[in-house]
């Protein structure tokens, strides 16, 4: 199956491409790799704004990390073309902008990682990962994510 087959039965349509919001590009190659620039969380177009621990619960913080798998796909479309192309999604960097007293950065962030590892399979999928507890993040975002892929 396709990658464009699988996101369609999950009911996936990738957004296009965000314009960046400061001095950086949404993506780069170096060899076979992609790297991703942070994405930030999106509810109805605009930032996905709180702070877990505070005003969002872990599960909230999880659909705010998918919702933001689905934009790194997006963008990751466009930086290579075509999914299929794609031999192993490498890395996934989460910041969770949470209370000092909150520990769930690593349940939030499964909502992305799960998500990959749905699209691209086990073993496409299977990613290292870093999940980090922030004060703050740009916009008071709830979530930013970025992404490192291998090409075949």
């Amino acid at each position: 199956m396709s990658i464009y087959d699988k996101l369609t039965e999950l009911n996936i349509t990738l957004p296009p491409v965000a314009i960046p919001a400061a001095a950086y590009v949404p993506f780069v190659q170096s060899g076979n790799l992609v790297f991703l620039s942070g994405h930030i969380a999106k509810k109805d177009g605009k930032a996905w704004v709180g702070q877990l621990g505070k005003n969002i619960s872990t599960e909230e913080g999880k659909l705010a990390a998918r919702a933001i798998a689905i934009d790194l796909l997006g963008t990751l479309h466009a930086a290579v073309g075509d999914l299929n192309r794609i031999k192993r999604i490498v890395k996934l960097m989460s910041l969770v902008n949470s209370t000092g007293d909150f520990t769930e950065q690593h349940l939030v962030t499964n909502g992305a990682s799960e998500l990959i590892g749905q699209v691209f399979g086990a073993e496409k999928g299977a990613h290292a990962r870093s999940a980090f507890g922030v004060a703050q993040i740009p916009m008071g975002a709830c979530v930013e994510i970025e992404l490192i892929a291998e090409l075949a």
